[in-house]
């Protein structure tokens, strides 16, 4: 099974066919996206995928405010959204759903520290992974942290935000790409000033999940040799696969 984590930045905008077609070869059972909204651009790669074989999807849009960044899952095979007590993340940036094997697949989006709404999104999911009982689960997508050096400078990160991965590993999740590549340095994002490169995108499976986890890597859309790395977006995608 392979599931593509992706930002694909303010709702895809004019790249949504390049975007479409990138999602298309990477050929996903599950696709998590991160900065879906309601407007024409992403709604029309939702019924795009939807055409293509996605017909299952979760979408935390709303036609109300169609610019806020939100997300979105797809699926390939029945989808069913989970709901969390006591308290979810914040309801555009989280989602989460059971597909018809059992695995629970979630999609999460932090929001950016100068919101001051990112230290309550994460302990809401630090909350969610310390409770969770259900079975194998996987989460990814733009948590906006890393773990200094390796994720990018220190600077960038609050002490919390990084101890957040941590605890999260006690919980028993662990990050998919450290799991399989140690301290192989991958850069998702980088910074439009200064240009230094961060690892933000993650995944996290939880211990029934580890035993499945099989690859977990970075790709950069394009739609043609020498097109810069941010031509589709300015985060990579994230590709995890799981043996069946």
């Amino acid at each position: 099974m392979r599931i593509v984590y992706w930002n694909i930045r303010a709702g895809g905008g004019k790249r949504i066919e390049a975007i479409y077609e990138q999602l298309l070869k990477c050929r996903p059972d599950v696709i998590g996206l991160c900065e879906y909204r309601a407007t024409p651009a992403s709604i029309w790669l939702g019924e795009a995928l939807a055409k293509e074989g996605w017909g299952f999807q979760l979408n935390a849009a709303s036609v109300k405010t169609p610019a806020v960044n939100a997300v979105m899952l797809a699926s390939r095979t029945p989808l069913t959204s989970v709901h969390l007590r006591p308290k979810p993340p914040e309801p555009r940036r989280w989602l989460f759903g059971r597909l018809a094997c059992g695995l629970c697949v979630g999609v999460m989006h932090a929001p950016n520290f100068v919101t001051g709404r990112k230290k309550p999104y994460f302990d809401a999911i630090l909350d969610f992974a310390r409770r969770w009982r259900g079975g194998a689960a996987v989460i990814g997508g733009d948590t906006n942290t890393g773990v200094p050096p390796l994720d990018g400078n220190a600077a960038a990160f609050h002490t919390w935000e990084w101890e957040w991965v941590h605890q999260l590993a006690r919980f028993g999740w662990a990050d998919a790409f450290r799991t399989l590549h140690g301290q192989t340095t991958a850069h998702t994002w980088y910074s439009p000033n200064a240009g230094n490169g961060y690892r933000l995108d993650q995944a996290y499976v939880n211990k029934q999940c580890l035993p499945s986890l099989t690859e977990a890597k970075y790709l950069w859309g394009s739609t043609h040799p020498g097109q810069r790395r941010d031509g589709l977006s300015d985060h990579a995608a994230l590709i995890v696969d799981l043996a069946r």
